[in-house]
Formats: C-alpha cells, structure tokens, sequence
C-alpha cells in the first residue's frame, strides 16, 4: 500500500479531519458521490468507535495496488484495544455500508482494513498518486486545530532531527583525540569531553590554580593562568605549551584557548583543548646528540604521521559537523517562512522575523564556506593540464549577473595552461574577481593579467619556473598593515552590514595556492584599488 496521509484519533475534531480527507481522497480517485459517502461513513464509524474506546488510535490512508488494472483506496485503523469486542454494533453498521472491511486482533494489536475499488484504476497513474501525497503534505489547513495540530507534528520531528544531531556532534566530540573542555569567564568549567575525563584522576570544575595543580606540571601552571587571563581581558586567543599528567609522566600538550562569540557579539564562554605534542617535544631535545639522529628522524617521520592523521580527523570534524548542520538549519528556514506565510508585516517586525532569517541565511552561507574549505585537499597525484582562460570565462559566466548589475569592466589578457586541479583554480579566480566586484564604491573596473615573475619576488626556485598572474581593481584597497591578517580564517576588516562575506574566502584561496605548490601576495593602498599576484609553478 502506498501512504497518502496518516491521522492520530484522538478527539471529536481528528473525527472530522478523517471523514473530510476519506472523502477528499474518494474524490481525488474520480469515485461517485454515493461511494464517496459509504467509504468516508464507513471509516467514520469505525473512528469514533476508536475514539470513544481505543487507546493510541492511527488512521492511515493510502492507495492499494493489486495489479495495473485492479486499484483500491484503503483505510487502516490500528489500535491497542480489541475494538470489535468493545463496539459490534459499529463494526457491523460499517460492514453494512462499506461491504470491504476486515478485522484482526493480535499480540494486543487490532487492525481494521476497510478498502473501496477504483472505477477508473487506468487513471489513477503513479504520478497521479505522488500529486495525491503532495496534496496532502502542502494542503491548506482544514480548521485552526487542524493548522496547531500541522504544526506541532512538524516541531516534534523538528526536535527529534535536532536532537539526533546533538547526539552526533556529542560523539563525535568524544571519540576525537584532543582533550576539549569550555570555561566560562568565572572560570566554571562548563564542559567537558570523555578524552579529557578519561585522561583525569579527578573531576575538573573550575578553571583556576588549585584544580589545574591536579594534572598540570607545578612550573606551567602559572603560565597557562597568565595566558587564560589575557584572553579573557582581551577577547583573544591564548597558545602556550604544559606538561600534563599521565599516570606517574607528564607529558607535553599544545594548550590553545579560543573565544565562542555569541550572536550579538558578546563573548560568555572560551573552548580549550590540549593536543599532545610529546613526540615532537622529545624529537627537538634528541637532535642535540648527533648519535642518535637516526632513531630521531623515525620518531619526527612518526610523528609527522600522527599529526597529519589528527590534522585528517579534525578537518573531517569540520566537514561532518557543517554537512549534518545544512539538514536541520534547512528545516528551520523552511518553518520560518511557512510561518511568516500567515503574519502581517506587523506581527513579523514583533516577532523579530527578519533578524532570524536573517540570521539563518548568515548561518548557512557561513557553513557553506566552511564546508568548502574542509574539502581542499591536497591531491598533486591528479594534477592536470588546466586552461585559465576557459576557467576564467565560467567564473565570469557565473559573475555576469553581478557585473551586468554594477556595470563592471573586465578586462582580460590571454593567460597560460597550467598543471592544477580545475574545481579549486575556478574557486580561487571566482573568489578574488567577486571581491573586486564587492569591494568597489565605483563603477568596477577588474583587470586580469598574465607577465612575467617580477625578479625582486622571493620564490623558492628561480623566477622562471613559475607564471604569475595579476588581478587588479580599482576598489576602496587596504591598508598594508593588514597583510598578515587578510589570508586568515574569520579575519573580517569591514563590518558586516558594509560588506558582506564571512571571512573564509582568502583563507581558501591561500589554501588552493599552498596545494598547487605557489605563491599569493598583494599591494594596496586605501581609496586605490587593490591587486593580487598569483604564482603557479610551470610543472
């Protein structure tokens, strides 16, 4: 049977709502008037009789198909009490009017199957059955309780979506090998995960010099608290390096400290993790006895391994984390705007309607950023020969709705082949010509060269090994006191209702330069455009 739409019966008001869509569905399938009324009848009186003595009652109604030219619509009735045994009189009245009904009872489960054949099962075609099901799903609200109703079903699997994730993430932050807690700024130890509770002798609640003397070596303690406070005076982050105790050794951890900035800017929280960072502790302290320079060079060769694994884990972290947030984000959005379908614009500005959207589109868009930077990997083994003009022509094809609307110009020099991956050299042109689009208070002018290396530019090998490629605007610039931070995750220089973005876009372009083995730099100057150098090696 394929399900058209379940009915929990539970009061007089889902009475209604079953006999009202049994009738919809009977005349959905082209039946007669009168079948109509002896299936929906039927089905009523097999419904108030489960109202009235049944317990957890489920109506499901749905399209039967026997072969091509046999169809029937079917009601199913399902409940914990034996409803023939409570209410006869009903089950015969229904089999009077229906002739099609069934019952069994079984296992403290009864099932009550009335069906009704379709005159005309040629018409009633598998796409005609799917218009069925979507009717149903998209249906106007038959009464108010009917919309509540609608809507609590739609929360209540909203909330098992959400909480699935939680579960997820919760594992996931479990199983991953890093020690993680969060402190609030009294210093209360919020949360901690299984890696760290499991690496501790005793439980850690607060944050301070007493119950970090419990695992943390006596001489880093003061250093870790020196650094804690700076970052909680400052709203920055905190790196440093601690002892930590394992059984009777301590051994060396990475101690980072980073902010959680809330919605409206405030910081009320700060995630700390400690990664273990013994091997290449004791690889620096080996090197200094050349005898033993060997064995060094397999533990740096192991612990290099170790960390490009840890550094693999935590990059999938990321792309699981933002892929299984798209899924319930996307239910939230699609409730905001079936919601705002029935407000006025009043009821929406109380609500705060717009900020939320709003909100959620930023959430998304900030996903889909870092999303998209977990996925650059480095993969030379599968370089090949890319053309940067036809790459350059789709960016601007996917660009021209923008450009059209600023009336930009783009002006473009015939550019060379190199070795590369095709997908990240489109993201890394679409990236730095949409910024000169974005950052611009004038009518865009873009210019995308090809020259050779200038002989001053510092590059690993002689200039000659590499092509270099400008992109040049005429857009508000910078100023140079923020080379060291424009390439950085988040780093944003602007506020966001100037411009838009999220801080991730160079942070990926500098990635797809470092994975094709190049270079990328600027010069700027505020109120003078900016340009950016791209260095690709020739092989």
């Amino acid at each position: 049977m394929k399900e058209i739409i379940q009915i929990n019966l539970d009061n007089e008001m889902d009475l209604i709502l079953a006999h009202k869509r049994c009738m919809k569905i009977a005349e959905m399938c082209g039946m007669p008037s009168s079948f109509q009324t002896r299936f929906s009848t039927a089905v009523s009186e097999i419904a108030r009789c489960s109202i009235a003595k049944g317990t957890d009652s489920l109506l499901v109604l749905g399209i039967n198909i026997i072969k091509a030219t046999q169809k029937e619509i079917v009601a199913v009735i399902t409940d914990t009490v034996d409803l023939k045994s409570c209410s006869p009189e009903a089950f015969n009245y229904a089999s009077k009017i229906s002739g099609h009904i069934e019952y069994s009872y079984a296992n403290n489960q009864s099932v009550t199957k009335i069906s009704q054949p379709v005159t005309a099962p040629g018409l009633l075609s598998e796409t005609k059955i799917k218009s069925l099901i979507d009717y149903f799903k998209f249906e106007p609200p038959l009464s108010p309780y009917d919309e509540i109703r609608k809507k609590n079903i739609e929360l209540i699997a909203l909330s098992e979506k959400l909480a699935e994730s939680e579960n997820k993430y919760k594992r996931l932050a479990n199983t991953i090998p890093v020690l993680i807690c969060v402190v609030n700024e009294r210093n209360n130890v919020l949360l901690v995960n299984e890696s760290l509770e499991n690496y501790l002798s005793l439980p850690l609640l607060i944050f301070d010099k007493r119950t970090l003397g419990n695992f943390v070596h006596s001489q880093d303690i003061e250093e870790i608290l020196e650094g804690w406070n700076r970052a909680k005076q400052n709203k920055s982050d905190y790196i440093g390096e601690a002892r930590i105790k394992k059984g009777q050794d301590y051994i060396w951890h990475l101690v980072s400290i980073i902010p959680n900035k809330a919605e409206d800017g405030s910081f009320t929280s700060w995630l700390v993790y400690f990664v273990d960072i013994n091997a290449q502790k004791m690889i620096v302290e080996t090197l200094k006895d050349n005898t033993e320079l060997k064995a060094i060079q397999r533990e740096l060769e192991s612990a290099n391994s170790k960390l490009r694994f840890k550094n693999k884990e935590l990059e999938q972290f990321a792309y699981i984390a933002s892929h299984d947030l798209q899924e319930p984000l996307r239910k939230i959005m699609i409730m905001l705007s079936r919601a705002g379908e029935h407000l006025s614009e009043d009821q929406k500005k109380k609500y705060y309607f717009d900020r939320i959207t709003l909100a959620a589109g930023r959430l998304s868009n900030l996903i889909t950023d870092v999303l998209n930077y977990s996925r650059i990997e480095n993969k030379e083994q599968y370089f090949e020969p890319v053309d940067l003009n036809a790459v350059l022509q789709e960016v601007l094809a996917d660009l021209s709705m923008v450009i059209e609307e600023k009336n930009a110009i783009i002006n473009v020099n015939p550019l060379p082949v190199v070795p590369g991956l095709d997908t990240q050299l489109r993201q890394l042109f679409y990236n730095l010509i949409n910024n000169a689009l974005k950052f611009n208070t004038s009518l865009p002018t873009v210019t995308v060269s090809y020259e050779d290396v200038p002989k001053d530019v510092n590059l690993v090998t002689s200039a000659e090994n590499y092509h270099v490629i400008s992109i040049a605007d005429n857009g508000i610039g910078m100023d140079s006191k923020y080379s060291e931070r424009i390439f950085d995750m988040f780093q944003r220089l602007h506020e966001r209702d100037q411009y838009g973005g999220n801080g991730i876009g160079l942070a990926l372009c500098r990635r797809i330069i470092e994975n094709h083995n190049g270079m990328i730099n600027f010069s700027s100057k505020p109120g003078e455009g900016t340009t950016f150098w791209i260095y690709l090696p020739k092989k």
